[in-house]
């Protein structure tokens, strides 16, 4: 899931729904209310570790933290250097996932197939929006959490391309991430910690409105997330040229991405196409490699 939510395009949330975790995931967010608050003021911290699911949400947030320590500097240079190379390792892994998705669908109806439609089209709106400018703001920055942090866990709607739109993709998940885990704590913290409190007040807020969601429509809730996540495809298509724009920051020229054009095949008789080709089909292997795990390693579901 860390992996996924660095780059723009693909959902953590995605990955938690195909290996399974996904409704534990919310139950566990949601449990966090007046009790949990109670429970570790008075100290009481098996039943409080319980109530949470504590090593379930430890085991996933190490996960996280890891996969955002090693994998930001990572991909800002892939991002910066290999574009195409890296958003065709995860359009495999988008595409594969669609029918892993889907399947969870109990019974096809046609209200069902209409949030199908909806989710999709929503998915695929958002790779033509222009993205807002850059902004450090506290409260801005706060907005993005929580927003980012909403769509985050919403499979299919990527937390990292709505930070591409409101402006602050590059600022946040990439520039802020790679000053803190290179220890320039006075750089990143006035970013992150902004951040940090809007996607917890989300966060904490649309966990119980997705318990609800998924207790009494499961089929609608699952027919938009697989409308969701076929429509970001169009996001995370790989052969598209970026649009750019100068801007100035401290004194330094530097480039923000404003929207794509010009999406098309992949041109085969390059040479470089083949390794692109490669990349989606490690994405796809990935995939299929993950359910496999998942099936033969049920997450448990007691506490």
């Amino acid at each position: 899931m860390g992996a996924a939510n660095v780059v723009p395009g693909v959902s953590g949330g995605t990955i938690a729904f195909i290996t399974g975790i996904y409704e534990r995931l919310i139950e566990a967010l949601k449990s966090f209310d007046l009790e949990a608050v109670k429970l570790g003021m008075s100290f009481k911290i098996p039943e409080l570790w319980k109530k949470i699911d504590g090593r379930f949400l430890t085991s996933l947030g190490l996960g996280v933290i890891m996969a955002f320590a090693t994998l930001a500097r990572v991909l800002k240079y892939g991002l910066e250097e290999h574009p195409t190379l890296v958003l065709s390792l995860f359009f495999g892994l988008i595409a594969a996932s669609i029918p892993s998705v889907g399947k969870m669908i109990r019974r096809w109806t046609p209200g069902v197939g209409v949030v199908f439609v909806v989710g999709l089209a929503i998915a695929v709106s958002m790779a033509f929006m222009t993205p807002a400018n850059e902004s450090a703001n506290p409260l801005y920055l706060g907005i993005c959490g929580v927003v980012a942090l909403c769509s985050m866990i919403i499979p299919g709607v990527s937390g990292s391309f709505v930070l591409l739109l409101l402006g602050n993709y590059k600022l946040i998940m990439l520039d802020a991430l790679s000053d803190f885990f290179s220890g320039n704590l006075g750089a990143s913290l006035p970013i992150l910690i902004p951040v940090g409190i809007g996607a917890v007040v989300g966060l904490l807020g649309l966990s119980r409105f997705l318990s609800w969601l998924f207790r009494e429509h499961h089929d609608q809730a699952v027919g938009a997330i697989t409308g969701f996540v076929a429509g970001s495809l169009a996001i995370i298509w790989p052969w598209k040229t970026e649009v750019t724009q100068e801007f100035v920051k401290e004194g330094e020229t530097k480039l923000k991405t404003i929207g794509y054009e010009n999406w098309r095949l992949p041109d085969f008789a390059s040479g470089g196409v083949w390794f692109e080709i490669i990349a989606v089909l490690i994405g796809i292997g990935l995939i299929v490699a993950v359910e496999f795990f998942a099936k033969k390693n049920p997450v448990s579901e007691s506490k």
